[in-house]
């Protein structure tokens, strides 16, 4: 595995900015008008006249993937835009499309805004175009994530499936050998590391919701719902997540995990000097660390998330994007091919891998030698990649968002996240989190179920 400034741009984007909150008033029909199947005939004219689109995406070096595209339909010219990502791309994508001009034709989307650009019918549905075609190519769950009944949304991108990445010299230092399976030995081998090294098990910032949202999704919890017209579902505070939060709630207790702010100056350094004995992360995070830290080259391992439950091998999401058409494109037919080009021919796909560093969704790369036989000597030599190609296949398959996940994440960092970082009741910030959602779901005009 390599190390880039690519792969510290991804470790970014994988983080959720709070973004501009946007009027999301619901309308009835959310989804666009539906349109005639394309033929054949129809495809093969569009790319083979002369026509220019426009890309929109945050991923640096996907230069290289456009011109492979370009090289096989010579007569479509992509113009790459790349908005940084974060908390410039979304809103700039809103204000162009509420201004009726300016929007690319193609743009990258994280699976949790899918839902609010389909709420304003600002996505085309690609269904008519053979999206349906192409679902056996990907891993099931991130199907799940661009497409329904109603429609096939986004051509999936990367994910992001969670595992642990441990230092197995802290672990040995607490005579602890391996990976904890379960979250009670976590909880054990926690107890143990503050003990005898010092080390925290591992840090469990306030400030990023993805990463307590994918822990939720891992323990089966379906926080929330949209039903893509008038109605959603608010669950944030439910037994399933109750459990993660009250699990976590003990170990800040007892001084046995960090709560740093994640991603700034002083977590980079704690993790280059081994004050975290282990990342609950997703499957960008081999890269990035090695990056970060790499006085600590050798000594990592990564492992299988724990389980609650001993005995099961479930993961949860964190991170992950898709390319989408947008419904003002004139051009289609054109756009929805370079999207499906771009994630899904296998010399692209594996190039936005191997030097992109996103993690694939289609089956194919992920089952590619080119991809999963790579070693990586910071992690000891392991084939980390064929590893968490196996953990994308534990991924809970179903997993859906509200259509103002820009709100709900910034709400999150003001009663969850703040009581995690203030050490605060964790419970009741849960309750608190789970009554500004609803209220604001109402205030926006939805049905609250």
């Amino acid at each position: 595995m390599k190390r880039s400034s690519k792969a510290m741009m991804l470790g970014g984007v994988a983080l959720v900015s709070v973004l501009a909150i946007a009027g999301c008033t619901p309308s009835s029909p959310a989804d666009a008008k539906k349109e005639a199947p394309v033929t054949q005939a129809q495809i093969d004219k569009a790319m083979n006249t002369d026509t220019d689109l426009t890309f929109w995406t945050w991923v640096p070096g996907i230069e290289k993937e456009v011109a492979l595209f370009e090289a096989k339909y010579p007569k479509i010219h992509v113009t790459l835009v790349n908005t940084t990502g974060g908390s410039q791309h979304y809103p700039k994508l809103r204000a162009a499309l509420k201004a009726g001009k300016g929007a690319p034709d193609v743009a990258q989307m994280e699976f949790q805004y899918i839902s609010s650009f389909r709420q304003t019918g600002d996505l085309a549905d690609l269904s008519p175009y053979g999206a349906r075609k192409t679902q056996d190519e990907f891993v099931d769950w991130v199907w799940n994530q661009v497409a329904d009944e109603k429609g096939v949304w986004a051509v999936p991108q990367d994910s992001g499936p969670i595992g642990t990445l441990y230092r197995h010299d802290i672990f040995a230092a607490a005579g602890i050998d391996e990976a904890p399976a379960t979250w009670a030995e976590f909880a054990d081998a926690a107890a143990a590391i503050r003990e005898k090294t010092d080390s925290y098990i591992t840090d469990l910032p306030g400030n990023d919701p993805g990463q307590m949202v994918g822990l939720f999704w891992q323990a089966g919890a379906q926080p929330f719902g949209y039903d893509s017209g008038k109605t959603v579902t608010v669950n944030i505070d439910s037994p399933e997540t109750q459990k993660v939060v009250d699990y976590w709630q003990d170990l800040i207790k007892r001084d046995l995990v960090a709560t740093d702010a994640d991603f700034n100056d002083e977590w980079y350094q704690g993790a280059a000097r081994g004050k975290y004995a282990s990342w609950l992360v997703a499957a960008w995070g081999p890269v990035f660390l090695q990056g970060t830290a790499k006085n600590t080259s050798g000594n990592w391992t990564a492992a299988k998330i724990p389980q609650w439950k001993e005995g099961e091998d479930v993961s949860g999401n964190w991170g992950g994007s898709t390319s989408v058409v947008l419904q003002s494109s004139q051009k289609k037919i054109a756009a929805y091919e370079f999207a499906k080009f771009l994630n899904t021919s296998t010399e692209s796909a594996l190039a936005l891998a191997n030097d992109q560093f996103l993690f694939p969704t289609t089956k194919a790369v992920l089952n590619d030698p080119k991809f999963v036989d790579q070693t990586s000597e910071f992690y000891g030599g392991q084939k980390v990649n064929e590893f968490f190609a196996g953990v994308s296949d534990t991924v809970s398959k179903k997993f859906e968002w509200l259509p103002f996940m820009d709100y709900v994440y910034s709400s999150y960092n003001e009663t969850l996240g703040k009581a995690i970082s203030d050490h605060g009741d964790m419970r009741a910030a849960l309750t608190a989190w789970q009554d500004e959602v609803t209220s604001y779901a109402k205030q926006q005009g939805f049905t609250v179920k």
